[in-house]
């Protein structure tokens, strides 16, 4: 990958659930060293885009690419992504009985990236890690997510994170459910975890995580389309309007595109 290819490259994307239509034509690109912005409301494809990007089987990609590092991982299964870079924090993370938060990141490390990691090495960087984002020692030896709080499924995200170390970070609305002190305590985890060589895309329809993680460069999906793309302006654009202009321009474009289509197949 030459210095101007871009980490992620996302070309004309569309994409289907059960046989519906949901993303019909995205493209964006995420440089290195970038912090990325999706926002739309609610049924706007985001998080179809989020599961996509990392292989879920349920969203078939129809039409166009998705290339990281260069090469098209379109058709690639979820853990190839994973072992090149890819990681996705959940917007609803699993619990895992029987399975202690400790184990689980152990073998989550070895598994992406192919490391044995000695049991002393492995709690120093747990702590480590654990340290940053605040959390008790303890929740390394309970079961994985069971009966942890919303907010303490999203931190045990950020600390798989933290410790695999992913060159593309894909944040599925991470800030859902955490108070205001539990989403200062991520977002100060994710500005720590950021470097040259790591690119984040932070999906969200809210303004307030973006308040402690300054976006490059922000999107706007609606009906599964970016309609617009800018720097941190468009978000105080939204807080102050909403997304009904952006909604309003979609349906006009849509109805010119369909304009166009219907001249085009008259002139046949």
């Amino acid at each position: 990958m030459t210095e101007t290819t871009p980490l992620l490259q996302i070309e004309d994307l569309h994409v289907s659930v059960d046989g519906k239509p949901i993303l019909r034509g995205v493209s964006l690109a995420v440089n290195r060293g970038e912090v990325h912005a999706l926002m739309g409301p609610n049924g706007s494809g985001k998080s179809t885009l989020a599961n996509t990007l990392l292989g879920h089987p349920r969203y078939v990609v129809t039409q166009g690419r998705i290339l990281f590092k260069g090469q098209d991982v379109t058709r690639l299964s979820p853990d190839k992504r994973a072992k090149l870079g890819m990681f996705l924090a959940f917007q609803y993370p699993v619990a895992i009985p029987g399975v202690t938060l400790g184990n689980f990141l152990r073998t989550a490390i070895k598994a992406a990236r192919g490391e044995v990691m000695s049991a002393m090495e492995f709690r120093k960087q747990l702590r480590s890690k654990m340290e940053l984002l605040r959390m008790d020692p303890s929740f390394a030896g309970r079961y994985t997510n069971e009966g942890f709080s919303g907010g303490e499924k999203k931190r045990a995200e950020m600390l798989q994170m933290a410790l695999l170390q992913p060159e593309l970070a894909i944040m599925d609305e991470t800030d859902s459910g955490l108070d205001i002190d539990a989403l200062r305590v991520v977002a100060e985890a994710v500005n720590a975890m950021l470097n040259p060589n790591m690119a984040v895309l932070i999906i969200t329809h809210y303004q307030r995580i973006l308040n402690y993680i300054k976006p490059d460069v922000v999107h706007v999906l609606v009906n599964g389309r970016v309609v617009q793309s800018g720097g941190a302006e468009l978000v105080h654009r939204l807080e102050a309007e909403g997304y009904t202009p952006f909604l309003e321009e979609d349906r006009t474009s849509e109805s010119e595109r369909e304009l166009v289509k219907g001249v085009s197949t008259d002139g046949r």
